[in-house]
This record gives C-alpha cells, structure tokens and sequence, in this order.
C-alpha cells in the first residue's frame, strides 16, 4: 500500500514589526473572574515571536501562568492603546539562556535607554534594601493569525 502525502496550505508569516509598531506592548492577562489587567512592556521581536522582560515574581506572571491567553496591542508608554488588541497566547520563560537571548535584543533595540532604565532600577533597588536585580522571567509571546489580515 502507497503512503500518500497530503499537503496543507501554509499560512504566511505574521510580520510582527509592521502589526506591532512603536517600543510599547500592552500587554492584557486575566484574572480568576475573568477581569483584564492591561500592562505596558518594552518588547522585542524574535520573527515568530514578541519577547518582554519582567520580574518573576510580578502578578503578570502569576496570572499568565494560570491562564496563557492575553491581549495584546501595540501601546504608548502610558499604556493608551495605539491598536485594536489582538488574541495571543503567552510562556513564562526562566531558563537563564532564554533570559540572557531576550535581554540581548532588547539591549540592541532600545541601546542607551534600556541601559538607563535598568541602572536607575538597580539603584531604587538597592535603595530600598533588596537584591541588585529581581528574579527575571521571560514572555514569550505567539499572536495568534488575526482575521483581519489579508491572505498573502
């Protein structure tokens, strides 16, 4: 008996740069009721992926991990949506090589002002008495294919 290969058509590739324009990502995780709590992050793009730092131990994380569906859109720093948000799905990384890649791109995409932002972090930390840096964790980020965007 032939073995017969069926061919599924290929969906084409999000161009996450050109649907997520600008430094800010708001970020949107849901509560146990079900509430939205919208977040603002400095994001990085992987090609098939949207990265973002944060603190291990922050709610997002918490609220991700229980629940891996978020909203995402593109954002002001003050977090006013600048997007109609789109359904992702988001992983908690906390192995230190998938922490150190995602702070590599972040460092080549932001340059001065990530390395001002973390020093000013690690003083107010150290300030206040508590370890030099948090607990990182990673998100990893995968939209999901909006209906909206034209096949290619």
């Amino acid at each position: 008996m032939a073995t017969q290969t069926i061919e599924r058509p290929v969906q084409p590739a999000i161009d996450l740069e050109a649907l997520f324009p600008g430094r800010y990502l708001s970020v949107t995780s849901f509560k146990r009721d079900g509430t939205g709590v919208a977040t603002p992050v400095w994001f990085v793009s992987d090609g098939s992926r949207l990265l973002a730092l944060t603190d291990l131990h922050s709610a997002k994380v918490r609220r991700v991990r229980r629940d891996p569906r978020v909203l995402v859109a593109s954002c002001r720093a003050d977090g006013k949506l600048r997007t109609e948000p789109i359904p992702a799905r988001a992983e908690v990384l906390t192995a230190t090589p998938d922490l150190e890649r995602v702070q590599k791109l972040l460092l080549e995409g932001y340059r001065l002002t990530y390395r001002v932002v973390m020093l000013v972090y690690r003083l107010g930390r150290r300030l206040r008495g508590d370890r030099s840096v948090a607990d990182g964790a990673a998100l990893a980020i995968t939209v999901e294919r909006p209906d909206s965007l034209p096949d290619d």
